[in-house]
């Protein structure tokens, strides 16, 4: 009984931390993603202007992580570093460094996402609250960080509670952290959306019926999103470690890199695939023109931009890559183009992150919970082909033990 009365009153504890990491974290949010925005479209309005100094944004930035980073350095991996439980601290100094260097990216061109930034502001503001209170499990006070950092950003909560508690290591959930999580990521969502932050959702109504011929399309769909995520996670990796083995000085790998990007960002429809992503999300379901390449130069520009050092994230321009793949796979399956736009969305994401409840729900969140037959469908496919990479390096692997005989 002893043992239970501890274990309520630290749940009890983490709640309350929770709605405190939850307001500040949808704060933070609220600023980082609402300057995000303004830099992004004043980029759009100016891009030829602006692009050919994405070099010298590139040599900023390794000079802002080089003279102020220290352990901030490590960025993601250090949040996962903590999650499982190591005994480092995230550096106060990570939540501006983080902001200012993905202005800087997405101000100059860069093709990158956003949330590792809202990750790193959760868990930064949660490993500083749990410290000030003396918790002991820090692990679980940064999941709820990370939670509350993901929803502030993209306001849905429930995803971000299942992401938090499952990405840390693949194939296992942290049921401890889901209670406080959720609090956290409802408070940060609530709170980002009153500060003027626009969640993006669109009902997708046009669902064709499910019978057989139907979820053999959904399995075929799923292979390819799954082969796309994986290849987006793949190549990631390889590409970040050859280009520190050709170009070991950060400086000169950002700075040549730069000058080529600047070059394929003209070539390429004149800054179509800089940024985020979010013009080709919004293209695809407001019935523009998609074109049946633009999920692969999407894909190797990102992969380029972060591997040569430039900070953001991931998660965006792969929701931007499943949904334009989403278009040509319903035009080759004969289906609603919305509909497997919005599968593509999540099931991608699912792949490059391995993990399969989150993107489930933001799948739900975004375009509806009529959408969960089909997502449940193609999301275990493309999950169960990612063949356990994920963007998130240090995320770890559980290990199953086979039965003694």
């Amino acid at each position: 009984m002893h043992i239970m009365r501890l274990d309520y009153r630290d749940t009890a504890i983490w709640a309350l931390l929770a709605v405190l990491i939850g307001l500040i974290t949808g704060v933070l949010d609220a600023v980082f993603g609402r300057i995000l925005l303004a830099v992004s479209s004043f980029r759009s309005d100016h891009f030829y202007y602006l692009i050919p100094f994405l070099a010298l944004a590139g040599l900023a930035t390794v000079y802002i992580y080089q003279r102020f980073g220290k352990r901030a350095n490590k960025g993601m991996g250090l949040v996962f570093s903590i999650a499982n439980q190591s005994d480092e601290t995230i550096p106060r100094r990570l939540i501006p460094i983080a902001m200012l260097t993905t202005w800087l990216t997405h101000l100059f061109g860069g093709s990158a996402g956003r949330e590792g930034v809202a990750i790193q502001i959760g868990a930064s503001v949660a490993n500083y609250l749990g410290d000030l209170a003396k918790v002991k499990n820090r692990h679980i006070m940064v999941m709820v960080g990370m939670a509350a950092g993901f929803s502030g950003l993209f306001q849905t909560p429930l995803a971000a509670t299942l992401f938090a508690a499952e990405v840390i290591v693949a194939g296992s959930i942290y049921y401890q952290a889901i209670l406080p999580a959720l609090i956290a990521s409802l408070v940060a969502a609530q709170t980002s959306h009153f500060l003027g932050l626009e969640k993006f959702s669109i009902a997708v109504s046009k669902l064709p019926t499910l019978n057989l011929l139907i979820i053999i399309k959904l399995v075929v769909i799923g292979i390819a999103f799954g082969l796309t995520g994986f290849i987006f996670s793949w190549l990631l990796g390889k590409t970040k470690a050859r280009l520190s083995t050709l170009l070991p000085n950060p400086y000169l790998k950002i700075a040549v890199g730069s000058v080529i990007l600047s070059v394929l960002f003209v070539v390429f429809d004149h800054g179509r695939y800089s940024g985020l992503g979010t013009n080709l999300i919004s293209t695809t379901f407001s019935g523009g023109p998609i074109f049946a390449w633009d999920f692969i130069i999407k894909l190797l520009l990102t992969i380029l931009t972060l591997s040569i050092g430039f900070q953001g994230g991931e998660v965006t321009p792969l929701f931007a890559i499943g949904a334009t793949l989403g278009m040509v796979l319903g035009t080759l399956m004969g289906l609603p183009l919305i509909f497997v736009a919005a599968l593509g969305y999540a099931a991608v994401f699912a792949a490059a992150t391995n993990t399969f409840f989150a993107p489930l729900l933001i799948g739900c969140e975004v375009f509806g919970f009529s959408l969960l037959p089909y997502l449940f469908i193609t999301i275990s496919v493309s999950y169960a082909l990612n063949f356990n990479h994920s963007i998130y390096t240090t995320q770890k692997i559980r290990q199953i033990q086979k039965p003694d005989h």
